[in-house]
């Protein structure tokens, strides 16, 4: 090995330029447990990210971890297709009685290739053979992943720019409170739709996140989804609810539109399922529309079976009763409240997102990511999102103490007090 490559490390000698978060968070961690994680120098650093809402019960949950153990202390399973196993069966079976049964879904479940743009591609397709449509709906700021498919449906330029080739059968509209003012986009839609010369095609479906994770923690009101539920009934679309980072609890329910009285056509969930950080992706399917012959959307890692094991623990230790959920109220207020005391801060900055979902807006992606970063060095691990990544976006695991949260932030709050104080800092106007 030449002599100039020991001062290189074999991340950036070997790994792709497409790599993103380690570029911010340049420490190479060892170590994690619960709200925690330690890099290899023995630095611990409070987690508010989360794996980007993939592990919203912590790091290395200890229940989950034994019963992972024991499956493949025991020669489980560990890789089986579709095949039926028990351990399927038992993640079916606490997913039915604890999660479809209550909420009165009769939906089936899909299991895709492990990614959430794998089961928004599968949705897409779906309603498209549903309806003989092509065309699908989806919104300003929304992000649905970035394989060809899903990033039609996901606005970020940056993204989009990444693949090469033109992106179709998508037509983009308004989100909720996109326009300044009482502007009621539904309304919009609907008009659109209706209008025989407005140049939008026929819908197969109406794509949304009910909170905008990667677009800003954009929320939309319980009234502008249940409208757009109509809309797509009306329309002859299927409604599709990405709920890969908004669900498993992020807004402080099990699925982010619960208690807004709808029901989607098809749910998409991925990150979060498994509980503990495996790879796994599934739909939530009606069952009238449950129409792929076998194989017809396939892949070889369709289900994870050892996710199986660990998403059947995340069921039923946090989701079995209310008492998980009534905890998630408490915490989104805490939250909240620390979050104005930033926003407080930066002259026309303001709280978005909901439940434990929420960030402020600083107004300048700039000023977001130098106090992202100076909270980095002092021991906190948090992100940006939105079109300039101009919001600092809070995503700490479901179950971090009121301690943590409360050392937490005030690590942020330092971190945004060091930089507003130097100068030359760019603020919001």
């Amino acid at each position: 090995m030449p002599k100039d490559m020991n001062t290189v490390s074999i991340f950036e000698r070997r790994e792709s330029e497409a790599r993103s978060y380690c570029r911010g968070m340049p420490a190479t961690f060892a170590t994690a447990s619960g709200s925690e994680i330690t890099d290899d120098a023995g630095k611990t650093y409070i987690d508010f990210l989360a794996g980007c809402s993939s592990l919203n019960y912590g790091h290395n949950d200890p229940d989950m971890k034994a019963a992972l153990i024991e499956h493949i202390s025991n020669d489980g399973i560990a890789h089986g297709l579709d095949l039926h196993t028990n351990s399927k069966a038992a993640f079916l079976e606490a997913f039915e009685e604890h999660i479809l049964e209550p909420r009165g879904m009769d939906h089936r479940v899909m299991f895709t290739g492990p990614t959430g743009a794998n089961a928004v591609e599968a949705a897409m397709k779906i309603a498209r053979k549903v309806t003989g449509r092509t065309n699908i709906i989806a919104f300003t700021n929304g992000f649905h992943g970035v394989t060809t498919g899903a990033l039609s449906a996901t606005g970020n330029s940056y993204h989009r720019g990444g693949a090469g080739t033109s992106l179709n059968g998508v037509t983009r509209m308004p989100f909720d409170g996109f326009f300044p003012g009482e502007t009621d986009t539904a309304e919009f839609l609907d008009a659109m739709l209706k209008d025989k010369s407005g140049g939008v095609d026929a819908p197969a479906a109406i794509l949304l996140e009910t909170v905008q994770g990667e677009g800003g923690l954009n929320a939309a009101s319980p009234e502008w989804v249940k409208r757009i539920a109509e809309l797509a009934k009306e329309h002859g679309a299927l409604l599709i609810i990405d709920d890969i980072q908004a669900g498993c609890g992020r807004c402080g329910t099990f699925f982010s539109f619960d208690e807004m009285g709808v029901m989607p056509d098809i749910v998409t969930m991925a990150k979060s399922v498994s509980g503990f950080g495996l790879p796994m992706a599934m739909l939530l399917v009606r069952p009238e529309y449950d129409i792929f012959g076998p194989a017809e959307h396939n892949g070889t890692f369709r289900g994870n079976t050892h996710a199986f094991i660990t998403a059947k623990v995340a069921v039923e230790k946090f989701w079995s009763d209310d008492s998980f959920q009534n905890d998630l109220s408490e915490k989104s207020q805490l939250i909240h409240d620390s979050l104005a005391d930033l926003a407080a801060m930066v002259p026309g900055a303001y709280l978005k997102g909901r439940g434990l979902m929420q960030g402020v807006d600083v107004g300048s992606g700039d000023l977001a990511g130098e106090i992202c970063s100076r909270a980095y060095d002092k021991g906190l691990i948090i992100e940006t999102s939105g079109s300039e990544d101009q919001v600092i976006k809070v995503l700490a695991p479901l179950t971090t103490s009121t301690d943590l949260l409360v050392k937490g932030f005030n690590i942020l709050l330092d971190a945004a007090n060091d930089v507003l104080s130097a100068p030359q800092t760019i603020a919001a106007e």
